[in-house]
């Protein structure tokens, strides 16, 4: 599914200024508006964990987000520095390189869907192409409207968003993570009830999955090979409700604390998966 914004692309803009990206969420930002980075933080884990948006090859690698190689950062010469509040405690050695633009996507109780929005006018006002940020917000919005109307018939169960880390346990996604907003804008009913803070629950026992036994289970960013091999045998998983009846699908790879890039990315797997019959 290709969706609005894929389709409406924002050719890249020739006269802004040269950012380098130390945030993930900032950096699908960027290129959600069209402009590619000449540098960024942890390229080769952000094409295995976030699939897209797709990162040339002549962005500059800077290495890990909570150590970057400054060196390499000021070799790459950036008039801004695209961060977040998450590395405050190195900024001012980003500073002294560039000026920063620092923005914050998660906050318990906050909705990141909104805050992504919010970060995408902000950053194209720093670039001074705040059209651009109009363009990319209206084309957002209408394929979330086209998705919710699609994802209608499956209003009937509330979905549990889950990570798997192994047989026993599993990150739950409340509504102040990425894909719990995104749930809600497609009209969708989240099954997780319990607390979480900056987008998900700690790891929590795989029974609680069995508090809401109507429910469907969206396994996010696939399972573990050696949890998957336990969880064919296990006894618990297996009696689980919404397991028993099929009601549970997987979908590919999302960067959990990412920007509008990511909760599209989403919306559009979870329709896959839900309208393809996987999740029952």
């Amino acid at each position: 599914m290709c969706g609005a914004l894929a389709s409406a692309a924002i050719p890249a803009q020739a006269d802004v200024p040269r950012v380098a990206a130390i945030d993930w969420a900032m950096l699908e930002t960027a290129l959600a508006l069209g402009v590619t980075p000449v540098a960024a933080c942890e390229l080769i884990r952000f094409r295995a964990d976030a699939i897209t948006p797709e990162i040339p090859q002549t962005v500059v690698d800077l290495g890990l987000r909570s150590s970057p190689n400054f060196e390499l950062l000021q070799l790459t010469r950036p008039t801004l520095i695209l961060s977040s509040p998450w590395y405050a405690y190195i900024e001012p050695r980003f500073t002294a390189i560039a000026p920063v633009y620092s923005q914050t996507f998660y906050f318990a109780d906050k909705d990141p869907w909104q805050k992504s929005i919010d970060a995408l006018h902000g950053l194209a006002g720093q670039l001074g192409i705040p059209d651009t940020a109009h363009q990319v917000e209206a084309a957002a919005h209408a394929e979330i409207a086209q998705l919710r109307d699609t994802l209608v018939p499956y209003r009937d169960r509330p979905l549990y968003l889950a990570e798997i880390g192994d047989a026993r346990h599993f990150r739950a996604f409340g509504p102040d993570s990425m894909f719990g907003a995104v749930l809600t804008e497609l009209g969708l009913t989240n099954a997780w009830q319990g607390n979480t803070e900056y987008s998900f629950a700690a790891p929590v026992p795989l029974e609680r999955l069995a508090e809401t036994p109507e429910a469907r289970i969206i396994g996010i960013s696939g399972i573990p090979v050696v949890a998957k091999q336990a969880m064919a045998q296990s006894v618990l998983w297996n009696r689980l409700v919404p397991v028993a009846q099929g009601r549970f699908a997987e979908i590919e790879d999302i960067n959990p604390f990412g920007g509008l890039p990511a909760g599209l990315r989403f919306a559009r797997l979870l329709t896959t998966a839900l309208t393809q019959g996987h999740a029952g």
